[in-house]
């Protein structure tokens, strides 16, 4: 059976790079897509059974676009492809509906076999993923449609905090120095009643923050 993909990556390489990997194969690239944006923009009419999505895109993260992309579109496998092994993707990918989180450095056949079993509807999550994320996904003390009182600064501080960004990354972003960050993301995790940044990040996706 071909597996029609489309491949969604910033990098015109990396994409290059995928199209030339699954050459010879039963595995198909039919569509490219260099932001969220175009994943959105080329899935409608696009005969796809599979979508390979890198994390940082523009336009819409690829964890943004799985979360809309799953609105519409709830049966068609997701596979977050990413350099990044950051536990706060991990837990949205798997909050998200993703069928699975590779790394682009992983060999060729266990990416091939991923992408095999992921369109034939399979979970490609290992024991080891979910183990990891099981904290973070179990119902915090306050449920995601509890009004909490955060202030401006705090929901942007925890937009920020839930795409994977650091403590550094965020004090650069909103031109706030690392201490009050520190300070912000500890009131935060207190408000929401969670004890952890990964924790928080799965709270604000089901709180449809980011």
């Amino acid at each position: 059976m071909t597996i029609r993909v489309l491949i969604a990556d910033d990098h015109a390489v990396v994409r290059s790079g995928l199209r030339s990997l699954f050459a010879d194969t039963e595995v198909e690239v039919v569509a490219e897509a260099g932001s969220g944006k175009e994943v959105m923009d080329r899935l409608p009419g696009t005969s796809v059974n599979l979508v390979l999505m890198d994390v940082r895109m523009p336009e819409g993260d690829g964890l943004q676009t799985l979360g809309r992309l799953k609105l519409d579109n709830p049966d068609l496998p997701v596979l977050m492809l990413s350099t990044y092994d950051n536990p706060t993707y991990v837990a949205r990918a798997v909050a998200l509906g993703a069928a699975g989180y590779i790394l682009k450095g992983v060999e060729r056949d266990v990416l091939l076999e991923a992408v095999r079993r992921a369109a034939t509807g399979e979970s490609v999550w290992t024991r080891e993923e979910l183990r990891r994320v099981t904290g973070a996904l179990a119902t915090p003390r306050l449920s995601a449609n509890v009004e909490v009182p955060l202030t401006q600064r705090e929901s942007e501080v925890l937009r920020q905090l839930a795409l994977g960004l650091t403590n550094k990354e965020i004090a650069l972003a909103l031109q706030i120095s690392y201490e009050t960050v520190k300070e912000h993301v500890q009131h935060i995790l207190r408000k929401i009643g969670v004890s952890d940044r990964t924790q928080a990040a799965v709270w604000a996706v089901r709180k449809g923050l980011v």
